[in-house]
């Protein structure tokens, strides 16, 4: 979604990006243009300097051969180095058109250089006449050399009146140029100014004379925006509040027809709660009635069946509590016994119970109902489905002394991995399974109530495998 203030900095940097443009090609052309005068400035400047040079030259070996001293000779060499080193640098400004002549110039400055040496070396040598001859020629040549200077100059003054022209013509463009993108510039952001204050109030507009039907009591007419910012977003939360609206006017009209039938129906309710009630048997009655035929066997001399009725009225007792509470793994045990005592009863030898119980670890603690569903799927899978029976094998040992390992063990025909996948992942058993149950309970069940009660994803494992049996591990923590 593009907000508003996306939009707003999306503006500022072009225009930013453009003034940037600008200054950056401004700058480029006036420092291109500083550059270029610069190196005229300095090709008048060295032969100007070139004149000075050469005029110290006279001046410093005439008073040399007024006052042949030690200082005034030193002040000679100094200022012959000075225009021998500059003599050496006029040669960059060697072009086309003054090649010939900056040639010659270079050479009258080393003959004066020479003139000048000779002089002194004539002086030195006590032969006035020579060194006095040798000076007039220094001299004549330092006159040429101000001329000829003077022509080097005429000569750049004509060779760059064309740049000083191009200077002015390139001002007068870029003083065009700028007129030009002040212009483009101006109406570009009143282009923008004017979509960009329409994408706000036409939205606007539609929402106050929607809200202005919403207030006049229609709900059917729908809120459309067509664009892509906050404003959008109003319209559709608007838009949403009146199919909301709209429908809650629907369901209470709806309510309020059905208020009538629900009254109606009331007096039928209560009447079929009353008839519910009447025909429930209280679970104690059913408890009292079972011992009360224990007892009855008992005293007949039935012992077996006595013992038979007493444990399948302490299995119904036991279900019916509540499974989100916990119980000692001693009672889970007893459980156990009773439930396997009514089943020997009724497959007798086909049913084969091996149990190896460590008491030391019948305090812990272990969701209500968890291991008689595990015997009972044992029971159900692999001793009644065949002839011979089967043997279920019943273990609970010390893991680490952190958790408890209990083992149920069966000789059944076992189950394929899938399944075991699928007992694993909680996944619900099929209905034809999940019948023979006493409790109601699954195994799925089960694992999620141990999953619960332990927080620990692992605390139940199956090993199995087609015709191999199955043996079914869970790990109870001691703490």
């Amino acid at each position: 979604m593009n907000s508003i203030q996306r939009k707003i900095m999306s503006l500022s940097v072009i225009v930013l990006f453009i003034m940037a443009i600008i200054w950056v090609v401004l700058t480029y052309y006036n420092q291109k243009t500083q550059e270029q005068y610069n190196e005229v400035l300095q090709r008048y400047l060295r032969m100007n300097e070139m004149t000075n040079l050469s005029q110290q030259t006279i001046a410093s070996l005439n008073v040399y051969l007024l006052q042949p001293t030690a200082n005034t000779l030193d002040a000679f060499h100094v200022t012959t180095e000075r225009i021998l080193q500059a003599n050496n640098e006029i040669a960059k400004l060697r072009t086309a058109d003054n090649g010939f002549t900056l040639t010659n110039y270079m050479h009258m400055i080393e003959s004066l250089v020479e003139a000048e040496n000779r002089s002194v070396m004539f002086h030195d040598q006590k032969n006035n006449e020579f060194s006095a001859a040798r000076f007039e020629e220094a001299t004549r040549i330092h006159n040429y050399i101000v001329e000829t200077t003077l022509s080097l100059i005429d000569k750049d003054l004509k060779t760059y009146d064309h740049f000083y022209r191009s200077i002015m013509a390139q001002s007068t463009e870029l003083k065009r140029l700028g007129v030009w993108l002040l212009t483009f510039i101006t109406v570009t952001l009143l282009l923008f100014a004017y979509w960009f204050s329409r994408s706000i109030t036409m939205p606007i507009h539609k929402l106050t004379v929607a809200a202005r039907e919403l207030a006049r009591g229609k709900f059917e007419q729908r809120i459309e925006v067509h664009s892509n910012d906050e404003i959008s977003f109003l319209a559709r939360t608007f838009d949403r509040m009146r199919i909301n609206i709209n429908d809650l006017i629907s369901e209470i009209h709806r309510t309020a027809q059905l208020e009538l039938e629900l009254k109606e129906s009331k007096l039928l309710l209560k009447e079929s709660q009353l008839r519910s009630l009447q025909s429930q048997i209280n679970p104690h009655f059913l408890f009292n009635t079972l011992d009360t035929l224990s007892k009855k066997a008992y005293l007949e001399g039935s012992l077996e069946t006595s013992d038979l009725i007493a444990n399948v009225a302490g299995l119904l007792r036991y279900n019916l509590r509540r499974l989100d509470r916990s119980v000692t793994l001693r009672e889970e045990v007893n459980v156990v016994l009773k439930y396997i005592e009514i089943q020997q009863a009724r497959f007798a030898d086909r049913l084969r119970f091996v149990q190896q119980v460590d008491e030391r670890w019948l305090h812990v603690h272990l969701p209500c109902l968890t291991l008689q569903p595990i015997i009972e799927n044992a029971v159900i899978h692999a001793v009644e489905p065949l002839e011979e029976g089967g043997t279920i094998v019943f273990r609970i040992l010390s893991e680490d002394g952190e958790r408890v390992r209990i083992e149920i063990e069966d000789s059944g025909a076992g189950m394929a991995p899938e399944q075991v996948q699928r007992m694993l992942e909680e996944q619900p058993q099929e209905r034809g399974n999940a019948q023979g149950h006493s409790t109601g309970i699954g195994f799925s069940n089960v694992v999620k109530r141990l999953r619960l009660f332990t927080g620990v994803e692992d605390v139940l494992e199956i090993d199995s495998g087609l015709q191999q049996g199955t043996k079914v591990t869970l790990k109870i923590p001691v703490a």
